[in-house]
């Protein structure tokens, strides 16, 4: 541990060191040449949470059992909740859905085919939260407030549509099907169709591209907000306004705190649902 100066924006900011009390920080090794970062042992220990937790509640549903106990119905609650509400209805059954939307109460139990897509609808959910929660402790930070992560994690998105979409219609006519279907004669066919092929192309791109800045400015937004208000307090700490500022400061820190863990839950479940929707459009093309 070393003496270091004080960053009020540790938690927006990748290091390559643990911020500590008393302007001490804890030092990350380089291994083979690569500079271990802050928010690359995050994300691991986030990893390392969900398998722990998942296959804990994996071993306890195994054989159709009734997962029992607190914690366990907490994670459970959740994942039928992603499953009944989100994924299944968004997909829906494909090119067999002859359901309309508003029935979808007498899905199957087992078996929709949209489970198929709910292991990496809930990993992105489930990853973003926990990524998003580990902000809330002191002195560690939110891997999603850093552009590069949520990047990453909207072109594994991006890379999870496309193979969706091409594995359910074919590779060629996932791409063809960007542009919609027009009854046009053949001359003005030839001149739109790859006009709006370009501009849906564009707009594909682009919203995936919108997944990663969304995530990403939301989860920065609340913790610079958290450090402007403390910043209030040692602006003020030689004057006598310190004695006003100071639990005023505190205060707004403490609501914005709360905020945050709505924004934590709300930003993973935007971004799930926003994979699904893209996903469900990529599989069932209209």
């Amino acid at each position: 541990m070393a003496a270091g100066h004080s960053d009020n924006f540790h938690h927006v900011r990748d290091f390559g060191h643990f911020e500590l009390p008393g302007q001490y920080h804890l030092d990350l090794p380089v291994i083979f040449g690569l500079q271990i970062t802050k928010f690359m042992v995050l994300q691991l220990v986030a990893v390392v949470f969900l398998f722990l937790v998942f296959r804990g509640l994996a071993k306890r549903a195994a054989g159709g059992q009734v997962v029992q106990g607190r914690w366990w119905n907490f994670w459970e609650s959740i994942v039928l909740y992603m499953r009944d509400e989100v994924v299944r209805p968004t997909i829906g059954y494909g090119h067999h859905d002859d359901h309309g939307h508003g029935h979808h109460d007498h899905t199957p139990k087992v078996g929709h085919p949209a489970d198929k897509y709910l292991p990496f609808v809930l990993s992105c959910f489930f990853y973003v939260l926990i990524c998003n929660l580990l902000g809330v402790f002191p002195w560690m930070g939110s891997a999603t407030g850093e552009l590069n992560v949520t990047i990453a994690l909207a072109f594994t998105t991006f890379c999870a549509v496309v193979i969706y979409g091409s594995r359910e219609q074919g590779p060629v006519q996932f791409w063809l099907s960007l542009a919609p279907p027009m009854e046009l004669p053949f001359f003005l066919k030839i001149i739109l169709v790859p006009m709006l092929w370009v501009i849906e192309l564009a707009g594909f791109l682009i919203k995936h591209a919108v997944l990663a800045i969304r995530l990403f400015a939301n989860i920065m937004a609340g913790h610079t907000v958290i450090a402007v208000f403390l910043g209030f307090i040692a602006l003020t700490a030689e004057s006598g306004m310190w004695a006003i500022v100071m639990p005023s400061s505190i205060l707004a820190q403490v609501l914005i705190g709360l905020l945050e863990l709505f924004v934590a839950f709300l930003q993973a479940y935007v971004f799930a649902f926003l994979a699904t929707l893209f996903i469900g459009a990529a599989v069932n093309p209209h």
